[in-house]
């Protein structure tokens, strides 16, 4: 079932935020990967975090057969975080149409990290892939987590649907 997310946060993730993905496999051994891109649809109930193939093979294939994910959007500035899990996934590759959202996602993280002192540079190389290497993996979050840090850290967020 999915989870309805607070608008202020959906508005955050939507922005371009820091995005790390992870999962596991059949052994629970966990897999982790920086996202090079995010898709935020539907308020919420449709999201799409891109991966680079190269650098994330055991975390796309661990999904693939799992169906298990779980996603970190957190703003640098503030470590405002939210964490959202899944148990099934769409796999894809990116696509031309993909591209623009990419860009605007890098645009966005080189903002974000401009407000803790880091220059553009930084983000471009976090954020380096070439088109034909992303993956799109698209979900929709059935539980939600306030992850900032303080005292509501671990607290389930929204309502089942």
């Amino acid at each position: 079932m999915a989870t309805t997310l607070p608008a202020d946060l959906v508005a955050m993730m939507a922005r371009g935020v820091s995005v790390i993905v992870g999962s596991r496999d059949a052994k629970l051994r966990p897999s982790i990967m920086r996202a090079v891109g995010s898709r935020i649809e539907r308020d919420g109930q449709d999201i799409t975090v891109y991966l680079s193939r190269s650098t994330s093979r055991q975390l796309i294939q661990d999904i693939a057969a799992t169906g298990q994910l779980a996603v970190v959007f957190s703003e640098p500035s503030t470590h405002r975080t939210v964490q959202l899990k899944a148990s099934r996934a769409d796999i894809r590759s990116a696509v031309d149409e993909d591209a623009p959202v990419l860009a605007a996602y890098l645009r966005s993280m080189e903002h974000e990290i401009q407000q803790v002192g880091f220059g553009p540079s930084v983000a471009r190389a976090l954020l380096a892939h070439r088109l034909e290497d992303v993956v799109a993996v698209r979900f929709t979050p059935e539980q939600a987590f306030d992850q900032t840090p303080g005292p509501r850290a671990g607290a389930a967020l929204g309502g089942a649907r």
